[in-house]
C-alpha cells in the first residue's frame, strides 16, 4: 500500500446525506460525495490485511485492497479496471449494496470504523463513467441464443456474462420498462433510474436485446433458444391474513413503492388507483429495509404520521452478541429514511384491522408479545402478553418480506438464478448468482 499508516492518522469519513429539510422535497437520490482528495484518503485507510476479509465476505468476490490502493494512489482506471473484473454493475452496488465487505473489515473489527469501501466503490465507476471509460464491447459468437427471463440484478448480471461469453442474449421483462427489482423495487432516493438506463444503453451496443411488456410462461418456453435462464424474482409477498384484510387502505409494499416509482417515470393512475400517503397516519409492517423505504416515500408524499412496527424485539445497539464475525450483524440500524421522521415500535404482533362504515381501514388492533429462547437453540417462541392497543392508521403498507418461489419440472436447458432461487436476497447476491447462473449455461451447452 501507498500508506500502510494511513488508518493510524485518517479517521473514517462517510459522505453523509443532503440535509433532511431539502431532501423529503423530493425524490432525489439522498446520499452525498466526498471530494477527490477526501476519498483518496478514505481509501489509503485500507491496509492491505495479509488476509482480506472483505474479499471474502463479498459474494462477488470483490478485491477491495487492490482498488483501493488504485485509487489512493490516483490511478482511477485502474481502480475502474479491478473492480469491473469482479462486478458487472458497481454503480448499484456502490449505492444500495449493504456493504457485507465493510461488517468484515478489520478496522470494523477492531475499532468499528471500516474503510468506506461501498462509497470508494461508487466514486470509482462514476469516474469511469464521467471520464469515458465505460465504452461497448465485442465479443466473439458462438452462433448459439439464450433467453433470460427477468431483467433484475440477476438477469442483468447473467445477460451481461452469457453476452460476454459468446452468446446471442434476449431479456424478456413482463414490466413496460427494464430492471425489475432495481427500477419498480427501490426508490428513487436511492437509486436514481437514471443510473439504469445508463447502464442499459452500454448492453444493448454490446448486443443485448431487451424485450419489455413480455410475460414468459416457464412451462411454455418460446421456440429457438439452445438455453433458458430464469431470474424472475420473488413476485408473491408474505401476507398478513387476519381479520379486516379485506379494507380498502392495505397494500403491499412493492405495490405501493412502484406504483410511485412509475408515477415519477410519467405513468398516470386514476384517483381510485393512486395509492398516496398525502395528508394519512401511515402504518407500516416490517421492519426491514423494505418498510424503511416505505417510509422516506410516504414522508415526501406528505404524510401526516408514519409509525413502523416490527413483530421481533429490537435489535441491540452497536454490537449484538447473539450474531459475532463472521456473521453479519444484527443490530440497530437507523436508514436515512427513519431519520426523516417515523416512529419505530417493537415486539408488536397485529391482530385485526379496523375499518370505517364505508370499508376504509382507519386502525390496526397489536398485542405486545414476548420472546422465549428455544431450548434446542432453534428460533426463539413467541408469547402473547394480552396487552393490547389500537394504533390509528389511515394507510397500511405490509413490508413483511417475500415468499420463496417454486420451480416443479423445468427442462433440462432451464437455469434459475438470483431470488427465483435462494428466495428474497439481497442484489449484489443476485448479480453473483447470475454470473454462476452464466457460468453454468456456458458448460452445459459446451459439453453438448
Amino acid at each position: 500500500m501507498g500508506n500502510p499508516k494511513a488508518f493510524l492518522t485518517v479517521p473514517r469519513q462517510s459522505a453523509g446525506y443532503r440535509p433532511i429539510h431539502e431532501r423529503i422535497a423530493d425524490f432525489g437520490e439522498v446520499e452525498q460525495t466526498l471530494n477527490t482528495g477526501d476519498r483518496k484518503l478514505q481509501a489509503s485507510r485500507c491496509m492491505d490485511c495479509g488476509v482480506p476479509f472483505c474479499h471474502w465476505a463479498c459474494p462477488l468476490g470483490n478485491r477491495p485492497p487492490e482498488f483501493q490502493d488504485a485509487l489512493f494512489k490516483g490511478h482511477w482506471r485502474e481502480a475502474y479496471q479491478i473492480l469491473t473484473a469482479t462486478n458487472d454493475f458497481p454503480e448499484f452496488t456502490g449505492r444500495i449494496c449493504p456493504a457485507l465487505c465493510e461488517k468484515s473489515c478489520v478496522l470494523k473489527l477492531a475499532i468499528d470504523a471500516p474503510v468506506t469501501i461501498r462509497e470508494d466503490e461508487c466514486a470509482v465507476i462514476e469516474s469511469a463513467f464521467r471520464e469515458g471509460w465505460v465504452q461497448p464491447q465485442t465479443y466473439p459468437r458462438l452462433g448459439k441464443k439464450v433467453g433470460v427471463v427477468g431483467s433484475g440484478p440477476a438477469g442483468l448480471s447473467a445477460a451481461a456474462s452469457l453476452n460476454r461469453l459468446g452468446y446471442d442474449v434476449t431479456v424478456f421483462e413482463k414490466e413496460e420498462q427494464v430492471g425489475g427489482l432495481l427500477r419498480y423495487g427501490i426508490p428513487n432516493f436511492k437509486l436514481q433510474k437514471t443510473v439504469i438506463d445508463r447502464r442499459l444503453r452500454v448492453m444493448e451496443a454490446e448486443g443485448i436485446r431487451f424485450v419489455t411488456s413480455s410475460p414468459i410462461d416457464p412451462k411454455k418456453l418460446p421456440e429457438g433458444f439452445d438455453a433458458w435462464c430464469l431470474c424472475t424474482g420473488t413476485p408473491t409477498p408474505r401476507n398478513l391474513d387476519i381479520p379486516g384484510r379485506e379494507l380498502s387502505g392495505i397494500h403491499f409494499a412493492l405495490d405501493y413503492l412502484s406504483q410511485q416509482n412509475k408515477v415519477l417515470a410519467g405513468k398516470e393512475f386514476k384517483d381510485k388507483e393512486r395509492i398516496t400517503a398525502h395528508g394519512k397516519h401511515v402504518l407500516v409492517i416490517g421492519g426491514g429495509d423494505t418498510g424503511s423505504d416505505c417510509i422516506g416515500t410516504a414522508n415526501r408524499q406528505g404524510a401526516a404520521s408514519v409509525m413502523q412496527i416490527e413483530i421481533m424485539p429490537k435489535p441491540p445497539v452497536g454490537c449484538n452478541p447473539q450474531t459475532p464475525w463472521p456473521a453479519f450483524p444484527r443490530v440497530f440500524k437507523t436508514t436515512s429514511s427513519h431519520e426523516e421522521g417515523c416512529e419505530r415500535r417493537w415486539n408488536l404482533a397485529s391482530l385485526r384491522f379496523i375499518g370505517t362504515k364505508d370499508g376504509k381501514v382507519h386502525g390496526v388492533e397489536v398485542e405486545t408479545v414476548e420472546w422465549e429462547p428455544a431450548a434446542d437453540g432453534g428460533r426463539p417462541k413467541m408469547k402473547p402478553t394480552g396487552k393490547k392497543e389500537t394504533l390509528q392508521a389511515d394507510l397500511v403498507l405490509l413490508a413483511m418480506g417475500f415468499l420463496k418461489p417454486e420451480h416443479p419440472g423445468l427442462p433440462e436447458n432451464v437455469v434459475v438464478a438470483g431470488d427465483a432461487l435462494s428466495g428474497p436476497s439481497l442484489v449484489v447476491r443476485c448479480i453473483a448468482d447470475g454470473r454462476r447462473a452464466a457460468e453454468d449455461i456456458h458448460r452445459m451447452l459446451s459439453e453438448k
